[in-house]
């Protein structure tokens, strides 16, 4: 709006709270908005996993009840934690994690109808009912815990080393994962550190560049019309990127890779501002690619059908038919979809309830479906952005923008591959996939977002002259 300026202040209040009347009414207005949202969501799950089964079965399944309490459970419980711990957080952050994850549960409640009929596989949706509730005890215990989300700028140093060792640990672990070392087994346990890493990088990136913003925004010298940063302060960068390619080659790993360093390259344009970061890391980005895309034979064979999608029924072509037939579903689906349990999503094989469960959203709820699906995850991207401009600190700012880019960037380099936009990279959709560490860590990201949220709520806009 032209003219009119928007600036947080801080107003003591009667009761010495620090927090103006204006925000306290504002919070209650948001807590009543946000427990809306979340009826509305329980419903739509609840809904949607009836429907499954009339459509699968022919009748009503018998755990509606026990699927319709547990979903009440996962909304009214942080519902409630906010409201005492973090009253002046967005309204819109956790009724968006809570469909998600209600939608994944009902995904694969469906899908475990069909993988039940063809290969005789054990059911999945029980098991991720219980890492959401695993997922969701952990986003409470980080709002009670963490009082103000600066205490984590305390250990920035500490953070970075635990990711290292977090990520780099599966490559000392024998043996691969569909082709990836990207797990650690632990006797009867197993879980993917990268997805805590994301987070912990996160915290680590926005600490250091708050303190060496300055040093980072320096111009440097202009080569090919492209003004490129300082030679000296090219350290950080070029430390991430042989980090990331350590990742790629090691442990083969062409998803937390690119997360990883897509995650340092955004932050260090948020800021600095500076579009010759996003260059020469681009450029960068690309150059590990080509190199390492020639050399491993996994990421190798992932470029090819990437390229080569269809000739996978070729025989002897070496390259798997999953790419093939998610676009043959996303193709069949239309525009509506089949209707849930009417498509063929188990043609997809294993991965049809990891990365690639986003084909049953396309074969059965059609382009409509997914473009819904994609919208909830921009609401989330949007929501961390609005949290990182509504904060007051540089810390909060830039840890914001972090967590939203992360979940941005991990949603682009799944729905991306599905969909052969890029090459596929194996890692889970978030709250939809089955994962366990997925699940937790993207809960973990949500509790982050909605303590930054409550700091940067504990004020008063008013427009300025």
């Amino acid at each position: 709006m032209d003219g009119v300026t928007v600036e947080t202040v801080r107003v003591e209040s009667d009761d010495g709270s620090g927090v103006s009347a204006e925000a306290r009414a504002a919070s209650a207005k948001w807590r009543r908005h946000e427990a809306v949202m979340l009826c509305f969501g329980v419903l739509i799950c609840v809904a949607g996993y009836a429907y499954t089964g009339l459509s699968t079965t022919g009748r009503i399944p018998g755990g509606l009840a026990g699927f319709a309490a547990s979903m009440v459970c996962l909304a009214l419980v942080p519902h409630l934690a906010v409201r005492r711990w973090a009253p002046y957080a967005d309204p819109l952050i956790l009724p968006l994690a809570v469909l998600l994850s209600g939608l994944g549960l009902v995904l694969l409640y469906r899908l475990d109808y069909s993988y039940k009929e063809r290969f005789n596989s054990a059911p999945t949706a029980s098991g991720q009912l219980m890492w959401t509730v695993i997922g969701v005890a952990v986003c409470v215990a980080v709002l009670v815990l963490l009082k103000d989300h600066r205490w984590l700028q305390r250990y920035i140093y500490l953070m970075m080393a635990v990711a290292l060792v977090l990520l780099m640990a599966p490559a000392f672990f024998p043996g691969d994962t569909y082709g990836a070392k990207r797990w650690i087994f632990l006797g009867p346990l197993s879980f993917q550190p990268g997805e805590f890493v994301k987070t912990m990088i996160a915290v680590f990136f926005a600490g250091y560049l708050v303190i060496h913003r300055d040093a980072l925004a320096l111009t440097g010298r202009k080569v090919l019309g492209i003004r490129l940063p300082p030679g000296r302060q090219l350290g950080p960068i070029l430390a991430v990127w042989l980090l990331s390619l350590f990742v790629l080659i090691i442990e083969r790993d062409l998803g937390t890779s690119l997360i990883f360093f897509g995650l340092f390259v955004v932050m260090l344009y948020a800021a600095t501002e500076r579009g010759s970061w996003v260059i020469v890391g681009v450029l960068m980005a690309s150059v590990g690619a080509v190199v390492v895309g020639s050399m491993e034979p996994h990421v190798k064979g992932r470029i090819l059908a990437w390229q080569h999608p269809f000739d996978a029924y070729k025989p002897g072509s070496g390259v798997s038919t999953q790419l093939a037939n998610a676009l043959f579903g996303f193709g069949s689906g239309g525009v509506t979809g089949t209707g849930l349990g009417q498509g063929h999503p188990e043609l997809i094989g294993f991965a049809g309830r990891s990365d690639f469960i986003l084909t049953t959203v396309g074969e059965e709820l059609g382009l409509a479906g997914v473009m819904v699906v994609l919208t909830l995850y921009g609401l989330m991207v949007q929501r961390g952005l609005s949290v990182a401009l509504r904060s007051r600190d540089p810390f909060g700012k830039l840890l914001a923008v972090g967590l939203a880019g992360a979940l941005a960037l991990q949603v682009f380099v799944v729905a991306g591959g599905v969909m052969g936009l890029i090459p596929l990279t194996g890692k889970a959709l978030p709250f939809l996939a089955k994962s366990g560490s997925s699940l937790v860590a993207n809960w973990l990201m949500v509790a982050v977002l909605i303590r930054i949220s409550d700091g940067a709520g504990r004020g008063r806009i008013r427009p300025g002259p």
